[in-house]
């Protein structure tokens, strides 16, 4: 039987690190060793940062996105366009399209996608705050900014389904990535691209 290198505390610490997105155990205990050797500077603020974080994080009631207030900064926003609503899975889809700044509308956050194989149906998704916000807004358009997966395609047609035929709904283009070459590209999204393709 192998000893403890450290303590059960250590021990804590990389068994949590080892669960964010990207670190495995080894990179968690790199990463565990390196906030312990600049514990003032690393560490000791970490933990205060994740402390006040985890106090003040709310999820906002009108979009489903993270914020410290609720209404989130993006709802509260008057300069966003109420005419757009744009659809997305998660909040790090919210945070990529405003880094690009390709987008000034409102958002809508499912918090996932349908998915038989994980046992997540439509109640288990915000998919009837949706609904509302589309009935209390007439002519908006509803932009499905949602992964080319197969859930991601499956909660696309669900949605377009249950918005009814009265509802302006578009989605984002699929195909070729900007400085992506043929070769590399896989079938499925060569298929998209020549689906979506447009004159010039």
């Amino acid at each position: 039987m192998k000893a403890a290198l450290s303590g059960p505390e250590i021990e804590r610490l990389v068994q949590a690190l080892a669960k964010l997105p990207g670190l495995g155990p080894r990179s968690a205990r790199r990463a565990a060793l390196a906030l312990i050797k600049k514990r003032e500077t690393l560490l000791d603020p970490l933990s205060a940062a994740l402390r006040e974080a985890a106090a003040a994080i709310r999820v906002c009631s009108v979009c489903g996105h993270i914020d410290t207030t609720d209404p989130c900064g993006l709802c509260a926003d008057p300069r966003r366009d109420d005419a757009l609503l744009c659809v997305v899975e998660d909040v790090g889809d919210v945070w990529a399209l405003e880094r690009a700044g390709v987008y000034r509308g409102r958002y809508h956050v499912l918090g996932g996608t349908l998915s038989a194989l994980d046992g997540r149906g439509p109640e288990a998704l915000n998919i009837a705050g949706l609904l509302e916000r589309v009935r209390e807004r007439p002519g908006v358009e509803v932009v499905l900014a949602l992964a080319a997966t197969v859930e991601g395609q499956a909660t696309a047609h669900y949605l377009t389904e249950r918005l009814g035929g009265g509802v302006h709904v578009t989605r984002l283009g699929h195909g070729v990535p900007v400085g992506g070459e043929l070769g590399y590209l896989d079938e499925g999204t060569l298929a998209a691209a020549f689906k979506s393709r447009r004159p010039l």
